[in-house]
């Protein structure tokens, strides 16, 4: 069973669509009996990092994470879900995150081209750097879909693939268990499908 975390911060009804069109067992929930019980755990996430640490110390999910994460249950966030993994953030102050992968959560407005529009929305290609399992099976060039205006740094043993956006912008990470992407799986069509049964079989 697939356990989506349920911290008021997520896109859990395409999510677990998703899953279900792949034919996954999936369950949304807060219940952490339930989520200790999962074979993988997804942590999702829209909007801004502090909310999104703050809704995820409240549901009292923030030690549940780390406990399963370290247990070596496969652990994947996806978009603000992923930022969650790093050490902090810098979004609207400094913030603290799940500290599972080293790195930074920082503005991609001063890095990037001037000309360039953000927040990084919409449809661009993955530059895979590893053989990773998490992309087995899928042929390049592969596309995937973004809505970002923050973005991990600091984390380049980590990186699996990356996106250019005037710089290259980190799009994928692992760590042992742990697995992040910014990109949305549930959004990327046939591709992102792909992606989630890969990690649903890790």
């Amino acid at each position: 069973m697939i356990a989506v975390i349920d911290y008021g911060v997520g896109n859990l009804f395409s999510l677990k669509s998703s899953l279900q069109s792949i034919g996954e067992d999936a369950a949304v929930s807060r219940d952490p009996d339930v989520i200790r019980a999962a074979d993988h755990v997804i942590l999702p996430g829209v909007g801004a990092f502090g909310d999104a640490a703050r809704k995820l110390q409240e549901t009292g999910m923030t030690e549940v994470v780390k406990e399963i994460a370290a247990s070596g249950t496969p652990v994947l966030g996806i978009c603000v879900g992923m930022q969650l993994l790093f050490d902090e953030s810098l979004e609207f102050g400094r913030h603290e995150g799940l500290g599972l992968i080293p790195g930074t959560v920082d503005a991609i407005e001063p890095r990037i081209p001037a000309e360039l529009d953000v927040p990084h929305m919409g449809w661009n290609r993955l530059d895979i750097k590893t053989d990773s399992p998490l992309f087995a099976g899928i042929p390049e060039p592969v596309f995937v879909y973004f809505v970002h205006s923050y973005a991990a740094f600091g984390c380049d043993p980590y990186v699996i693939a990356e996106t250019e956006y005037g710089i290259p912008l980190t799009a994928a990470v692992t760590r042992e268990n742990v697995y992040g992407t910014q990109f949305h799986p549930e959004k990327s069509g046939s591709t992102g499908l792909r992606i989630l049964k890969n990690f649903c079989r890790l």
